[in-house]
């Protein structure tokens, strides 16, 4: 018997004490405010929130409803959300009638209570009740499993009340045939109803037809309000200071002595207030190895909303990335080469306020290449083979430089184990060089620069004539050929020219047989014509005339016979 109480106590502990861990460990999401009242036009918020006292989370998501006939979403704010990262961008849809979020608490998740998920931003459009209620939720402990440790819901009921006698939306006077129709408001500060101005003071002006009297102006947070401050005589314009931000409507009435006339609505949006505050976060770390780091830095603007982004990163120019872009968080920076960079972003609503936020990064270098195998020197024209090890399929670039100027890039790819082998076959002229490598990985991510290495470039045995390349063996066997071909020539030309020698010595002895003769022959002609006038000179005297010829003739043989022997005795000397 006492063994049988034993056991059903044992049962009943262990079974209050599995309780207790539930509801120890058990989470839940909460809307705050659970109530309230509002007027039609009103607006107000509704903030999204998770209570996990006991236990570690690290994932939220949840399905919120609201009557749609009643209320409309005018924006959502992730601001101050424990969330750091959005599997589902939050969303709502006024047609249906529904919010939904979803996202991840980062390591070491969120313990505590009124964890701030969302704020939800409604406005009145009808009177009556409205129940905001969890159509569906979970809430997922940091305990590597994914439990999920959701526990309930806290909902919410808001009264909603009709706008002050007046002030409903759709109210208007109807005009008769008489009155004077709704004036067409204009304005240069606030020109276009569906965009915001961060300008508080609007300037309105409308025109005022003869006949009219009075005008009567309002403005307020209603679209078909009846205007009650009345101008005597009436006037055409109206500068509003000091608004505060929120959408506003001006209404305009004129009478005339037929009474009051149609009332014209003009919405103007002001917005002075910039984006929230918000810091630029690095997904791995503010330093990796990664040229293209990926970023958080969204913000809310709850009233304009946020119409786009600028970044800005060291010296480069700024960069707009519009809103769409950033709510698919997280953002990848374009590629980077390794060292440190400013980051800037603006962020602007549509109102043209900005919000500016800057942080450091840093973008490390990989280690750069070893360089195992090299030729430290070369022969021109010789082809240049380096070998290496680096990571695994990447690009390797190796250099080659002369007096810190680049003059050659070979390219290769690394093998799985991280081998690379670099070949060129192309000329480098002779010379002192430095060869060094360096390396890209798939991601785009750079080494510095390899230890650098001296390369020499000898000049070959390659002589180079214009585009024409021969050896000097070649040039040195063709120089032989051409002399020995010369020295032929020569003796050929030798022996030829000795040929013609004695063939001309024949001739012109034969010649000079001949001119004797000849020469003789004539020798004797004029002596016997000389002897003649000297035999008639001893018989009488001669003539003048007579023995001009004779001295003359013996003068002129003489100088002729020294002058031919003196030509032939050159030509047998020439001849020798």
């Amino acid at each position: 018997m006492e063994k049988i109480r034993f056991i059903v106590i044992s049962g009943l502990l262990l079974f209050v004490a599995i309780s207790g861990m539930k509801t120890a460990a058990a989470a839940s999401l909460s809307l705050s405010p659970v109530s309230g009242s509002f007027q039609v036009g009103a607006t107000f918020s509704v903030r999204v929130a998770v209570d996990s006292p006991n236990a570690s989370i690290n994932a939220v998501s949840g399905v919120i409803s609201f009557p749609q006939d009643r209320l409309r979403i005018t924006s959502l704010s992730k601001t101050g959300s424990i969330v750091s990262l959005y599997v589902q961008e939050p969303s709502f849809s006024n047609e249906v009638g529904t919010v939904n979020f979803e996202g991840i608490v980062l390591n070491p998740g969120f313990q505590g209570n009124a964890g701030r998920i969302i704020t939800v931003n409604f406005q009145v459009k009808a009177a009556g009740s409205a129940d905001i209620v969890f159509a569906s939720g979970s809430v997922l402990a940091n305990d590597g499993l994914g439990t999920n440790v959701l526990g309930g819901f806290t909902n919410a009921n808001f009264g909603l009340k009709p706008a002050p006698q007046g002030q409903e939306a759709g109210e208007s006077t109807t005009p008769s045939e008489t009155n004077p129709l709704a004036p067409k408001i204009t304005s240069l500060t606030h020109p276009d109803p569906n965009k915001w101005y961060n300008d508080k003071n609007p300037k309105f002006t409308w025109a005022v037809p003869p006949g009219v009297t009075d005008a009567r102006l309002l403005y307020d947070k209603f679209p078909q309000s009846i205007p009650t401050v009345i101008y005597s005589p009436p006037i055409s314009e109206k500068t509003l200071e000091n608004i505060p931000d929120g959408v506003w409507y001006f209404h305009v009435q004129l009478r005339d002595a037929n009474g009051w006339g149609s009332v014209s609505h003009f919405r103007f949006q002001i917005d002075t207030v910039p984006p929230e505050k918000f810091k630029i976060r690095f997904i791995d770390a503010s330093e990796s190895e990664n040229p293209r780091p990926t970023v958080l830095f969204d913000t809310v603007d709850t009233l304009s909303g946020i119409d786009y982004y600028k970044l800005k990163i060291g010296n480069s120019d700024f960069k707009p990335v519009s809103a769409d872009t950033i709510k698919g968080n997280p953002y990848t920076l374009p590629p980077q080469d390794p060292g440190k960079y400013n980051i800037l972003v603006q962020v602007f609503d549509k109102a043209g306020n900005y919000e500016t936020a800057t942080t450091e990064f840093s973008i490390k270098a990989l280690n750069p290449p070893t360089i195992t195998d090299y030729p430290k020197s070369i022969q021109y024209g010789d082809s240049i083979s380096v070998k290496g090890i680096t990571y695994s399929n990447s690009n390797v670039e190796v250099w080659i430089e002369k007096d810190g100027v680049l003059v050659k890039k070979f390219t290769a790819k690394s093998d799985s184990e991280g081998n690379f082998i670099v070949v060129d076959g192309s000329s480098i002229d002779p010379g002192d060089y430095k060869i060094w490598a360096k390396v890209t990985d798939a991601r785009g991510a750079g080494s510095l620069p390899s230890e650098k290495f001296d390369l020499t470039i000898r000049q070959s045995n390659i002589l180079k004539f214009g585009s024409l390349a021969v050896s000097a063996l070649s040039v040195i066997v063709s120089f032989i050929g051409l002399v020995v071909l010369g020295l032929m020539a020569f003796w050929y030309g030798r022996r030829e020219v000795k040929k013609l020698r004695i063939r001309l010595k024949r001739d012109v002895q034969a010649v000079e047989k001949d001119v004797h003769k000849d020469f003789d022959i004539l020798r004797n002609s004029i002596q016997t014509h000389i002897r003649t006038l000297e035999r008639a000179h001893s018989k009488r005297e001669l003539t003048e005339e007579e023995n001009k010829i004779l001295v003359s003739l013996k003068k002129d043989f003489d100088r002729t016979e020294k002058t031919i022997s003196g030509e032939i005795e050159k030509i047998e000397k020439d001849l020798k």
